[in-house]
């Protein structure tokens, strides 16, 4: 190397081919050799056999849990915040949080939580199953603690391990999702308007 290219001292390609790194002390070769890194390559799965089922009851089960937790908003009613005549004829807002600390909200906060604990459940088996089909490192069933990761992960996952095949849970999944934000804007809407309802046909003449 000449004084107008010398590099800094350090570890560089064995120039005597070894395969190498040799140590370049700034003006000459050094004796020292050390093992050049070796790209990582990550551990790829091996494909399914052709024709392994790649869908089970479980992961369909996963999938539309979602739907479920917004039907239970339904169980919720604004009934609990008023007060009412004998008659029916008039009520009073007495409470407005009664909403969330009646004993239908407790019922409804448990069942989703029972919810949350069959998508665990499910999302444990359906990965044990996959095992049993034999498929290399499933996607982990752990990820069902954060809802909708799970069915992504598995399916992109399979789909790797499958020929292209196996997104059809994460669509179903989507769509759940979906349907159970509609199913909440639904269930607002619906409670606004028998809340204003309410108060609106108990307003003094005039008012």
């Amino acid at each position: 190397m000449t004084d107008q290219t010398t590099p800094a001292a350090g570890w560089y390609p064995d120039p005597n081919g070894s395969g190498a790194l040799r140590w370049w002390d700034g003006s000459r070769w050094s004796d020292q050799l050390a093992a050049a890194p070796t790209a990582y390559a990550p551990a790829r799965r091996r494909p399914l056999a052709p024709g392994t089922p790649l869908y089970t009851v479980w992961i369909w089960l996963v999938a539309v849990l979602p739907v479920a937790s917004g039907l239970l908003l339904f169980l919720l009613h604004p009934q609990p915040m008023f007060r009412f005549s004998a008659d029916g004829s008039s009520a009073v807002l007495t409470d407005p949080f009664a909403l969330v600390g009646g004993p239908i909200y407790f019922v409804v906060l448990g069942l989703s939580w029972v919810l949350a604990a069959a998508m665990i459940v499910f999302s444990w088996l359906d990965y044990r199953e996959l095992l049993r089909r034999g498929m290399e490192r499933p996607f982990h069933w752990a990820w069902s603690f954060l809802g909708i990761v799970y069915p992504i992960g598995r399916s992109v996952v399979v789909r790797g391990v499958a020929g292209g095949r196996g997104l059809a849970p994460l669509w179903v999944a989507i769509a759940a999702y979906v349907v159970s934000l509609v199913l909440s804007v639904v269930w607002s809407i619906i409670l606004i308007s028998e809340i204003l309802g309410t108060v609106a046909q108990n307003l003094p003449a005039g008012a």
